[in-house]
């Protein structure tokens, strides 16, 4: 708990000197000390209600100061004299004027003054007398006073009224009882009329009666009215009519604002930029100034009219109607997806615009237009996408003061819906878009152009940069070579990965890209993977000791040319793992679904897309998920909210599994569930694959054979409830002659584009008409018919076919065109299963456990096959990418292992599955993970040295790479898990995010040993050395991407014990200090660090990246913790309805995998311990206090 108060010492010390200057009443007066009965002369400043007392006139701080609101001053007697003294001495200080200041609050002890005169101490009075603001407390006294009798007198008003509503209901009954005589009187009066004719026409009574009763009419007619009005006025549907009113007149201003910045933005920037680009000397071009103010005009226009419609409708007031303009508004509104989609790139067009002087020189004097009012362009052209939200917002408050009955009620709901609908698009879109940006910006920065970039299923999946090992023919390395040959710089390679294809580029001295002239751009289809060199290979042997083991291999063999290999080399062994997995995942996409494409071709009519397609589930809203309009890599909408349930059916839906999805999932899942729900799932899908299917595609999958399907139900064993545990044998056709060690990537590609039509007609028995597939028509040159022959007959033939792999199974023979078969056929092979074999790599043998009539035509083997690699697929995304989830859960790891080990007992597992789950395993069960990156205390262990630098010794270049090291080790040893749920943030932030805690206390020691060092110096020239080379120091770390290590320097020297040294800084050259404005602008916090963030995504030694600047880089983490936290408090987790807010997950880890880009690529710079020990010695720092006391004994303050 605070146990003080802390104040303003800045705005105490203002009003003090105002005090001073400007005060009611100022002069000497004595104070009675608190602790004995002396008095002390001290100088007293009166200022509105605080008074400041001064130890003497000259003094510039206060001594005390106090409130003198509420308090009462009085005069108070002489305090008695003793005898001792002189008595002229009594004399005085008995003519002295002594006066006591009380405070109304308990606690306080009066304040006892004299003064040396009466009047003086009369003016004191009045002045303390007026500050206290008595008068205006005796005023609120007085208005309470009239406030009570006006309350009482509206009480006894009502007593009043309610006594003479009874005296006019009993009025009204004694009307009635009149109105009854006179009836009887006037019906009297007709039968005396003959008698009684000279008499006058009417008695001067019933006159009287009947003006009277003309009178009480009139008067019970307006009461009542008055009081109908009076009950409304006061009703709850009036004050929401008049809250309903206050916001259409909320809006009509707010459009009225609106109009006039459109406005401003067309005839303030649009035009004159229209006009400067028809001139002879453009600085702009028509296309950049499209781009930049697209459809801005129009949506101009279009408010316009609107907003003129709205003032009609306040020219009827108090109709209010609206919905009509509604109606009229949204059919228009589309325009604005269009802008929202082109905004992000109108800003990045606008920015490389600034870069020409003439146009910048040209914006700023646009912007000086006092219509601007100091905005600047880019704050116009975000202006329109608020807009659509605005409306939504005002039409929710809207509706919220329509009573269900009104007449725009339904008008309204509409006008928002289609709003929402709208928002949501436009929403959705801005992430597509996003990719396509992406894409768009990759291929401008290849020279040649790159035409696969423009599609729009390439999904950008990652980039670095590798190094590719020369080769000469066979794949084999060149030792001779490499001996020679500097890797570093002429084989360093951009590298740049897709869902469907892999671009390996060469940088060019102005940072152009070049794509390579051959195995430039690799299609997966066409590649296998190697991601270790075969044990028995001696030249791989060889260079996986020169490596370290960080090598791979792409084995490229295209249909129309010779196949080629290419070696990249990864920078270490983290690095390696990441683009495996990366590509890995790419790769078991295509397999999947070029699997479950075949599968469901070859045994119904309906194929994988129409499946996907008609399968609501994957489109439709429902309780449990909401899609929205966008499509992912897989051409399936992505999910904006879904409950745990739809989102675990979705990672283990065998037709696709999106990138993207898995990405986010794995990074977010904490959030939700836990990591054994995610491990229980996968390990169903393992043992019930047929759970990950819908039931209509498995109606539609098993509707060609109904034996089968029979056969399933007489045995009990439904497809559903157990996993039936037999597979054909493995069959190799490839042209990889040793293809165990090898991850087969052409899946999905055509076998008759790569060895011939294989005729693979299944057996009539097993497959009905409706479901056979013709065969594909062959080439004119050859065809390649594969036939299954009896196991008895297998060894008759001793020749390989030039289509079969030694490995192959001699029961399927090759056989020439237009001749027969060495073997009469026993039964077909199934076309999928066959395709499954083949594409499985080579296996030695068939394994044990199976008959023919298990290998033939088996439908369930292909969805079988397919779920043991969904899972693996997952397990090992998981393992490689996350495998912090496993170090610090033991419980996870051993069930993964455990599950691991399940699937290697299964004696149905292909060659392939079997060495992934191998290489899982391996990497799971590896204690050390061969971490090659150096981590923070490893180094203060090395540091141990008995000298360490000082700071004059070192240059700057040895200072930033260090610096820049250590940031680094920091930045990477961060945990993404701690960047979820904002710990940090927490009271117990230090247990719940230990290492940004560390990377902050890292950051201020950093900073402080700057300042620190800076303030060593006694003479001014040494400060002003000291000053302009940690300038350089942070220039150098700028130059390095260490955008972290120049906040740390440049905030050191905002430091107010720094910034004050006017005389030091005068020290300094123009040039430095031009330098360190320039540094201080790159890390500015202006704008959510929209500076930083443009010079991540645009490094100017470098062309436009799509995600960030070229990797190592360390980022101030700060940017992305704002990021984060600007997400978690501005989007729930979860819905009302309790659905997981996916979209919010897809947003945070989106910021995570930057975070982790810059992670995972380290540093080529060596370790200097004694330059590290100085960095890291913390007897060096002086504390903030201390640095402030030394800045002012170095340069003390001007008297004021």
């Amino acid at each position: 708990m605070q146990k003080s108060v802390r104040y303003n010492e800045g705005h105490a010390l203002y009003l003090a000197f105002l005090a001073r200057k400007e005060g009611t009443k100022r002069g000497f007066l004595s104070k009675k000390a608190a602790e004995a009965s002396r008095w002390h002369e001290k100088w007293f400043a009166l200022y509105q209600n605080v008074l400041f007392y001064f130890e003497g006139e000259q003094s510039g701080r206060p001594a005390g100061m106090y409130l003198l609101e509420g308090c009462s001053c009085e005069r108070t007697p002489a305090p008695p004299r003793t005898s001792a003294g002189p008595a002229g001495a009594r004399d005085a200080l008995d003519k002295q004027y002594y006066f006591t200041v009380l405070f109304g609050h308990e606690g306080q002890k009066p304040l006892e003054l004299r003064c040396e005169e009466e009047q003086a101490g009369k003016e004191w009075m009045e002045a303390i007398h007026q500050a206290s603001y008595a008068d205006i407390l005796i005023e609120r006294e007085v208005l309470m006073q009239k406030y009570i009798h006006l309350v009482q007198i509206v009480e006894t008003e009502k007593i009043a009224a309610n006594q003479l509503r009874h005296q006019l209901e009993d009025q009204d009954t004694e009307i009635e009882r009149l109105k009854s005589e006179i009836v009887a009187l006037n019906k009297t009066k007709e039968r005396m009329r003959p008698y009684h004719s000279h008499q006058e026409d009417e008695d001067p009574d019933i006159k009287k009666i009947k003006k009277v009763q003309s009178f009480m009419r009139g008067w019970l007619c307006r009461r009542k009215w008055k009081t109908i009005v009076q009950d409304y006025i006061c009703s709850p549907h009036a004050e929401s009519m008049r809250k309903r009113n206050q916001i259409v007149f909320t809006m009509v201003e707010a459009e009225t604002e609106y109009v006039h910045q459109l406005y401003i933005l067309v005839n303030g920037f649009l035009r004159p930029l229209r006009m400067a680009a028809s001139s002879k000397k453009p600085p702009i071009s028509h296309d950049d100034v499209s781009s930049i103010f697209l459809n801005s005009e129009t949506i101009m226009f279009l408010h316009e009219i609107f907003h003129q419609g709205l003032k009609a409708r306040l020219a009827n007031w108090p109709t209010l109607v609206l919905a009509d303009l509604f109606d009229i508004l949204l059919p228009m509104l589309n325009i604005y997806q269009e802008f929202v989609r082109n905004h992000q790139y109108s800003l990045q067009v606008l920015a490389n615009c600034k870069q020409n002087r003439d146009f910048d020189k040209l914006l700023k004097q646009y912007e000086a237009n006092p219509a601007c009012e100091g905005r600047m362009l880019e704050t116009f052209l975000t202006y329109p996408m608020f807009q659509i939200p605005r409306y939504i917002i005002t039409l929710h408050e809207l509706l919220a003061h329509t009573p269900h009955e009104h007449v725009e009620r339904k008008s309204l709901e509409f006008a928002k819906s289609k709003l929402e609908e709208l928002s949501r698009v436009m929403h959705d879109e801005v992430s597509d878009t996003e990719n396509i940006r992406k894409n768009l910006a990759i291929e401008r920065m290849i020279v040649e152009g790159c035409d696969i970039l423009l599609d729009t299923s390439q999904t950008f999946i990652r980039q670095g940069s590798l190094i590719q090992v020369p080769s000469v023919e066979r794949g084999k390395l060149s030792k001779v070579r490499l001996g020679s040959l500097s890797l570093k710089k002429e084989g360093e390679r951009q590298c740049f990965l897709f869902t469907k294809h892999f671009l390996i580029c060469t940088r060019s001295s102005g940072g152009k890209l070049h794509l390579l002239k051959t195995g430039g751009v690799l299609s997966l289809i066409e590649c296998t993977l190697i991601e270790e060199p075969d044990a028995s290979d001696d030249e791989s042997k060889g260079s996986g000791h020169m490596f370290g083991h960080l090598d791979f291999k792409i084995v490229v063999e295209p249909p129309d040319a010779a196949p080629f290999t290419v070696v990249l080399l990864a920078p270490s062994r983290q690095e390696k793992a990441a683009w495996m997995s990366d590509i890995s995942q790419c790769v078991d996409n295509i397999r999947c679904n070029g699997l479950m494409t075949i599968v469901f071709e070859e045994n119904s009519k309906v194929t994988v897309p129409h499946m996907i397609k008609s399968d609501a589930r994957l489109h439709k809203d429902d309780t449990d998920i909401c899609f929205s309009k966008t499509l992912n890599s897989c051409k399936v909408p992505q999910i904006r909210y879904a409950s745990v349930e739809r989102l675990l059916e979705r990672l283990t839906d065998l037709r696709f599994l999106s990138i993207d999805f898995l990405n986010t999932f794995l990074h977010t899942y904490r959030i939700f569930t836990t990591a054994a729900v995610v491990l229980a799932k996968l390990s169903d899908i393992y043992k019930r694959p047929f759970t990950s299917i819908p039931v209509r595609s498995l109606e539609l999958f098993f509707a060609a054979s109904p034996n089968n399907r029979g056969e399933h139900m007489a045995d009990g064993k439904s497809p559903r409830l157990c996993r039936k545990f037999s597979s054909p044998p493995p069959l190799a056709v490839s042209r990889t002659s040793s293809p165990v060690r090898a991850r087969k990537l052409s899946l999905t590609s055509s076998l008759n584009s790569r060895i011939g039509a294989l005729d693979l007609t299944t057996s009539s028995s097993s497959s009905s008409p409706t479901s056979h597939s013709p065969t594909a028509s062959p080439p004119p040159h050859t065809t390649a018919v594969l036939e299954s022959a009896p196991a008895d007959r297998a060894g008759d033939s001793t020749e390989l076919s030039p289509c079969r792999s030694p490995s192959t199974p001699r029961h399927l023979r090759y056989r020439q065109p237009g001749g027969q078969a060495t073997d009469s056929p026993h039964c077909s092979v199934s076309p999928a299963s066959a395709f499954a074999i083949a594409t499985a790599a080579a296996g030695h043998g068939s394994p044990p456990g199976f008959n023919n009539t298990e290998r033939t035509c088996d439908k369930e083997f292909i969805i079988r096959r397919t779920a043991t690699n969904r899972v693996l697929n997952v397990l090992r995304h998981w393992v490689s990418k996350h495998a912090q989830d496993f170090e610090l859960n033991n419980e996870l790891k051993m069930n993964v292992l455990n599950l691991l080990e399940e699937v290697l007992r299964d004696p149905d597992l292909l060659p392939q599955e079997r060495k992934a789950t191998a290489n899982i395993l391996r990497a799971l069960s590896q204690d050390d993970q061969d971490d090659i990156h150096l981590k923070l205390e490893d180094i203060i262990q090395m540091t141990d040295c008995p000298k360490a630098e000082c700071f004059e010794t070192l240059s700057a270049m040895e200072l930033a790479e260090q610096i820049t090291l250590l940031d680094h080790v920091v930045f990477r040893s961060i945990p993404y898990e701690e960047f979820l749920g904002q710990g940090w943030m927490k009271l117990d932030k230090n247990e719940r995010t230990p290492y940004i805690m560390k990377t902050s206390q890292h950051f201020n020691e950093m900073s402080n040993l700057v300042a620190s060092q800076i303030m060593n110096y006694a003479d001014i020239s040494s400060r002003a050395n000291a000053i302009e080379k940690w300038v350089a120091v942070a220039d150098i770390c700028r130059c390095l991407h260490n955008y972290n290590g120049v906040l740390e320097i440049t905030a050191a020297l905002n430091r107010s014990a720094i910034y004050r040294l006017k005389k030091t800084w005068a020290k300094v050259s123009k040039q430095t200090k031009a330098l360190m404005e320039k540094l201080q602008k790159t890390v500015s916090s202006e704008g959510r660090f929209k500076n930083l963030r443009e010079t991540l995504k645009k490094n100017k030694n470098h062309s436009s990246w799509p995600c960030s600047c070229n990797p190592p880089a360390v980022p101030y983490l700060g940017m992305y913790l704002t990021d984060l936290a600007f997400i978690e408090e501005g989007t729930p987790n979860f819905t009302e309805e309790g659905l997981v807010n996916f979209s919010k997950m897809r947003m945070i880890s989106h910021i995570i995998r930057e975070i982790r880009q810059f992670q995972q690529t380290a540093y080529r710079i060596d370790q200097q311990p004694k330059v590290i020990q100085y960095l890291l010695d913390k007897a060096l720092i002086i504390d903030e206090d201390t640095l402030y006391e030394l800045s002012l004994k170095i340069e003390p303050r001007l008297p004021a």
